[in-house]
């Protein structure tokens, strides 16, 4: 049965949209035509052409080899990938609906597939580098392979156990499909998690603080008490902004009790502020305390900041 992948815009901003509405979107920009009255793969090419006068042909049909299957092929029961660019993680859900177009929504969210997310925030560590490279793709909609290898990491993960190890294949044949800059910033994040497992993500968040200018007091490795770093400004570090640090260096988003208690963390020790480092991002109970929480803690999630400036697609913004 096909797999599809298909990325919620080139920084990630319309994932909270996706998961929130149990759909995925063909978040083409201004296409704002029903794709089904396009009969050919030909006319949605000319489509783009008479629309973007100054787009070259060739990108022309990049984009109708992308958004036709979206209408045309994607079906009930075929599953949906959706690589996270704010965690380290890959959704995975089942088209539950139709090809649906809403000519009244807001742009780009006019063309849609009802899914039931099954399996939320599975880590990219599961998966071998082959099939990272399909996640890779140079693409915002594209079939991607090795449909079996990755229904077992999802079953393995939802089971709680670690999917067998296979043989290395090789990546995708076709280099112009190929994000090689996602591919290279993919592999160095991952040794960066590597590395900095337990305490050494803290250090090197320690490190940054120190180069502001705080002065810092970094917890022993162990039990922190709810603190891995207190930082504050002047002279020996008597002076503000006095600073609380919580850093969470796991595979799995960090959750709104987290949060909670570096509040309950920041008054025992006097902290005037707070800051909550995660490498994997935040669950949507922590998102949905930003505007709460906007005086008194900051959110910083490691991996995505690390993708801030890289593209995506080369149509996510189309």
């Amino acid at each position: 049965m096909p797999m599809w992948l298909c990325r919620a815009g080139r920084y990630g901003e319309f994932e909270n949209k996706f998961l929130e509405d149990s759909k995925v979107y063909c978040t083409w920009d201004n296409l704002s035509e029903s794709i089904m009255q396009f009969h050919t793969k030909q006319d949605l090419q000319q489509y783009f052409v008479d629309n973007n006068p100054d787009v070259k042909v060739k990108t022309t049909m990049n984009w109708a080899s992308q958004v036709w299957p979206f209408a045309h092929e994607m079906k009930k029961g075929e599953i949906v990938a959706l690589p996270s660019k704010i965690k380290p993680v890959i959704h995975f859900g089942k088209i539950i609906g139709d090809y649906e177009f809403f000519p009244d929504n807001d742009n780009p969210y006019y063309h849609a597939h009802q899914v039931d997310w099954f399996a939320r925030d599975i880590p990219r560590t599961a998966f071998d580098q082959d099939i990272l490279y399909f996640f890779g793709a140079f693409m915002t909609i594209c079939r991607i392979k090795q449909e079996d290898r990755i229904k077992a990491v999802i079953h393995a993960q939802k089971q709680g156990k670690k999917a067998p190890q296979i043989t290395l294949q090789e990546p995708p044949d076709d280099e112009e499909a190929r994000d090689i800059e996602n591919e290279a910033l993919g592999v160095i994040t991952n040794l960066i998690i590597q590395k900095t497992k337990g305490h050494g993500l803290a250090k090197i968040i320690d490190a940054i603080l120190r180069a502001k200018g705080f002065t810092t007091y970094v917890s022993p490795t162990g039990p922190d008490k709810g603190v891995d770093i207190l930082a504050s400004a002047g002279t020996l570090g008597f002076g503000s902004p006095k600073i609380c640090v919580q850093v969470k260096s796991t595979d799995a988003p960090v959750d709104r009790i987290v949060l909670d208690q570096l509040g309950g963390v920041m008054k025992n020790f006097g902290a005037e502020y707070g800051l909550l480092v995660s490498w994997s991002g935040f669950k949507s109970s922590v998102i949905n305390e930003t505007a709460k929480q906007f005086f008194e803690i900051r959110l910083r999630s490691v991996y995505k900041e690390l993708h801030a400036d890289h593209e995506t697609g080369a149509a996510d913004n189309k």
